[in-house]
């Protein structure tokens, strides 16, 4: 059983839900759930429901969402806690949250039901969980959202958050799939040659292209002043010609992106250590679960029907 923290923003910035066992560390309690069913996994939350739990994977990113709150520019983020527990056990989801100080005072309880039919009521622009079900109906919804690898890199207290860093893959996440689709079924030469003939030519939107349009005008609130709180990063595997076309596609859509890395296959994770991602979204597991032994990482699926792959 497995509850979502939401990052929702009625206002500005971006929306979006995070299961607690991202939040807040309950792996130990969904085991139990999982062997045991329903019945002990509530009586050990409500005997336990004064144990504060540890930090989860993204800890780090919530409280650097939530710092947005103290720049002096109002209520930028709202995050909401969404999730598959019932009002009698969350309260060691919510002790633990007000332990650690965090601005959360929102929930939504589904008693086991889907998360996902919730999520275009609270406007969402990103979702992050450790249930592939719901993140799943969420990609099919049109939602940004990412099955999120948990791991003890990603409650790391030393992590900064001042600015908070955000990692995207291109294809099939900023991107559409299309150009994936060519690489998969014809091979990297046959990919190369239709993003050079294609380089003026935008890309058709991905899952994450308006999260990052989200982020990128908040950016711009932050213009002129002293502060720079959020700094994002393109790390792909294209590399020349093809990074042309990413960069004009970019361009063309009047997002700006603070910095770019075109890898050409080379591994993602020493990069994504550098810039000190606090989440690093990709469509593809070979480079989420190295990326996820260093920095908190998300893997986004393809829509169904949608998998280059097949």
């Amino acid at each position: 059983m497995r509850d979502v923290i939401v990052a929702s923003d009625e206002l500005i910035a971006s929306a979006g839900y995070l299961a607690d066992r991202i939040s807040v560390n309950l792996e130990q309690e969904n085991k139990i759930f999982e062997e045991q069913g329903v019945e002990a996994y509530e009586a050990y939350q409500v005997a336990h429901e004064n144990e504060i739990l540890q930090k989860g994977a993204a800890f780090q990113l919530i409280k650097a969402f939530l710092k947005l709150n103290n720049t002096g520019l109002g209520r930028l983020v709202e995050v909401i806690i969404m999730s598959r527990n019932n009002a009698n056990t969350c309260l060691r989801i919510f002790n633990s949250i007000q332990y650690y100080g965090l601005d959360i005072t929102r929930a939504t309880l589904t008693s086991g039901a889907e998360i996902a039919p919730y999520l275009k009521a609270f406007k969402t622009d990103l979702f992050l969980s450790a249930n592939s079900v719901d993140v799943q109906s969420a990609i099919n919804d049109g939602i940004a959202a990412g099955l999120i690898l948990t791991g003890a890199a990603h409650a790391d207290a030393k992590q900064k958050i001042d600015q908070i860093r955000i990692a995207f893959d291109g294809d099939a996440v900023l991107f559409s799939a299309e150009s994936e689709k060519i690489f998969q079924k014809n091979g990297i030469q046959a990919f190369e040659e239709h993003e050079k003939a294609n380089a003026n030519t935008p890309m058709a939107k991905g899952p994450f292209a308006n999260f990052l349009t989200k982020l990128s005008y908040v950016q711009q609130l932050f213009k002129e002043k002293d502060i720079q709180p959020i700094r994002t990063a393109l790390v792909t595997s294209r590399n020349a010609p093809a990074h042309e076309r990413a960069v004009k596609t970019l361009r063309n859509w009047g997002v700006s992106i603070n910095e770019a890395f075109f890898l050409g296959g080379v591994s993602k994770t020493e990069v994504l250590a550098a810039f000190g991602a606090h989440i690093f979204f990709d469509d593809q597991d070979i480079h989420t679960e190295p990326a996820s032994t260093v920095v908190p990482a998300a893997t986004v699926p393809y829509r169904d029907g949608d998998n280059p792959k097949e």
